[in-house]
């Protein structure tokens, strides 16, 4: 673990996450995305935000642990107690807020499984989260052709239902729904440090806002698909003539 590092001047704390366990796909974090390790990518978009301070990485793993260092990042490894499947993402953060002494007022809580975002994806959320006086900003897709609208329900003899009653035919007319995307959540320590039994989210605060992502913009890796789609996307990117 590195020593904790305190600094006066730190505003925004950017806390990559990186867990090893991984059922869906075994080494996720660590995986090599056109040539960059997962984990890494999520570190370079980190310090390649203006409003950035510092940026750490809090993980469970040797092997994510090691790219990290190789990238030139502090690393601060999590308890067992908060490394298992039922671990939050936001008890990783207060760990590692704490481990590493940072007084920060902002934290930029980053997932390592996310290797592409928009380059101006976390200044766009501390600068919401600063102008608002918002508790959290998160990222958010729009929902489009699974939008609950047109999901239904199949009994056991295959009968259909709708989930939600609608004469709603037209993508266009769909009522607007978001999801976050993974590809940045930006808090205030106040409200990452309130914990309450049995309100999971009690963490975003009571001002909650958003802002949107468009398709493809962010690629939250959890399967072997995903993990394509983010290496064919980066590929694309690089052929694009200057």
């Amino acid at each position: 673990m590195s020593l904790p590092h305190q600094d006066a001047t730190e505003r925004v704390l950017a806390v990559v996450i990186g867990r090893a366990g991984s059922k869906g796909l075994p080494r996720k974090n660590a995986l090599p995305v056109h040539g960059v390790p997962m984990v890494a990518r999520s570190i370079r978009f980190a310090r390649a935000s203006r409003s950035v301070d510092r940026t750490i990485v809090s993980t469970d793993g040797d092997e994510i642990a090691s790219i990290a260092r190789s990238e030139g990042a502090e690393v601060f490894l999590r308890p067992d107690d908060i490394s298992n499947d039922t671990a939050t993402v936001d008890a990783a953060a207060r760990h590692a807020v704490l481990a590493s002494g940072s007084r920060a007022e902002i934290v930029l809580v980053l997932y390592a499984n996310v290797p592409v975002r928009p380059a101006d994806l976390a200044d766009r959320a501390v600068e919401l989260l600063l102008t608002s006086g918002a508790d959290s900003v998160q990222s958010y897709y729009r929902v489009g052709k699974t939008h609950p609208y047109w999901m239904s329900r199949l009994d056991h003899e295959g009968r259909v239902a709708q989930f939600v009653e609608n004469r709603i035919y037209r993508r266009q007319e769909l009522p607007p729904l978001f999801m976050p995307d993974g590809g940045v959540i930006a808090v205030r320590r106040a409200s990452l440090f309130d914990v309450r039994e049995g309100e999971p989210h009690a963490f975003f605060g009571r001002d909650r806002r958003g802002i949107e992502t468009r398709e493809g913009d962010v690629i939250d890796v959890d399967s072997a698909l995903d993990l394509a789609v983010a290496e064919a996307l980066l590929q694309s990117r690089e052929e694009v003539p200057a």
